[in-house]
């Protein structure tokens, strides 16, 4: 009778990628590796994992940057509320926990931004506590493997996966059984047409018996994206332009941007210098319009933003522009942290 278990451990010693992650119990360095690695692939997030251990190498350091720093650090990555979350648990666990990570799942699970997954993750990872790990690639493994048509978005289906991960989970190995478990949907039980003859538990696999691969998991319901219109204004004095730092509860918090009209609909050049917005930025200024401007649709998780930006020139100021905008020497733009939108504008514009 093949132990799934042991499988997947030796599966894993002959085939796992080389991470630096792997070769660490720290449980700051794991937690970084984890919060970098949600919504992000190994390849992109391993640069960002070297940056940011560099930058920030303990709790402590991370603990006493600012906000802003870390959000330049942070800058391309994307889901910028992971960046903030990590922010305050480096400062709660400094003053709350002397510096270090609590061992224990529930504990880990008061700090802010570590849910489920990160906790089982630490705890197992760092401390070699028997916590099964559930992520995606696990919910592909376990479904498969053992029929699980439940949904992962269900109370219930949740637990049905959790049961199984615990029947199979090495207790005295926990840790290398969750990073192995995890890998093999990695890179061998994969989403499409994954190679099941070469797979070692092709013999007890129910998708594969069944003929039902590509039917499990069972599919997530399509996220509904709204629609957003945003309109950028790249406004140049002299060797000068402005920006403004978003701290509303919205996408992009603690970032920088150009001055931002949002509108319900899309709108013309026309029709948006007649926005009262547009009145209070250039009331009573000298301006002229680039005839060129820069159009972009960014597709976020839950948005679609239809994005303009206009590059508008002036001659003298207001004081709306003075009191609601930082003016910044367009040199000095790049010690900012801006959306990955605003990047790419920010690099062709001025190079």
């Amino acid at each position: 009778m093949i132990n799934i278990g042991n499988s997947l451990i030796e599966w894993y010693t002959r085939n796992k990628r080389s991470l630096p992650w792997r070769n660490t119990k720290n449980p700051y360095c794991i937690w970084v590796s984890e919060i970098i690695l949600q919504q992000t692939r190994v390849n992109q997030g391993l640069n960002y994992y070297f940056k940011f251990i560099e930058k920030y190498p303990d709790i402590f350091s991370l603990a006493e940057s600012t906000i802003d720093e870390l959000m330049k650090v942070w800058q391309g990555l994307g889901y910028y509320s992971r960046a903030r979350n990590m922010h305050q648990t480096a400062k709660d666990i400094v003053n709350y926990y002397n510096g270090k990570f609590p061992p224990e799942y529930n504990d880990l699970l008061k700090l802010k931004g570590i849910g489920e997954y990160t906790a089982s993750a630490i705890s197992s990872f760092a401390f070699n506590l028997s916590v099964p790990v559930l992520d995606g690639n696990v919910y592909r493994v376990l479904s498969r493997l053992f029929g699980i048509f439940d949904s992962t978005q269900t109370a219930s289906g949740k637990k049905a996966f959790l049961n199984k991960a615990q029947e199979i989970i090495i207790n005295d190995k926990p840790g290398i059984f969750n990073q192995a478990i995890m890998e093999f949907g990695a890179i061998q039980c994969i989403p499409k047409n994954p190679d099941c003859f070469i797979c070692p538990l092709k013999l007890i696999c129910f998708a594969f018996e069944k003929k039902q691969v590509e039917d499990l998991p069972v599919k997530k319901k399509k996220i509904i994206q709204k629609l957003r219109y945003f309109t950028y204004i790249h406004i140049i004095h002299n060797e000068d332009t402005f920006i403004e730092k978003r701290t509303q509860n919205d996408i992009w918090k603690f970032l920088y941007q150009l001055p931002l009209i949002e509108t319900k609909k899309k709108v013309t050049i026309e029709e948006l210098i007649q926005d009262v917005s547009w009145n209070l930025i250039f009331q009573g200024v000298n301006y002229t319009i680039d005839t060129n401007w820069f159009r972009k649709r960014h597709i976020l998780s839950h948005q679609k933003l239809e994005t303009t930006i206009y590059k508008v020139r002036i001659k003298n100021l207001n004081s709306f522009l003075t009191k609601n905008y930082i003016k910044v020497p367009v040199k000095e733009l790049n010690e900012f942290s801006f959306p990955r939108l605003l990047v790419n504008y920010l690099e062709v514009v001025n190079n």
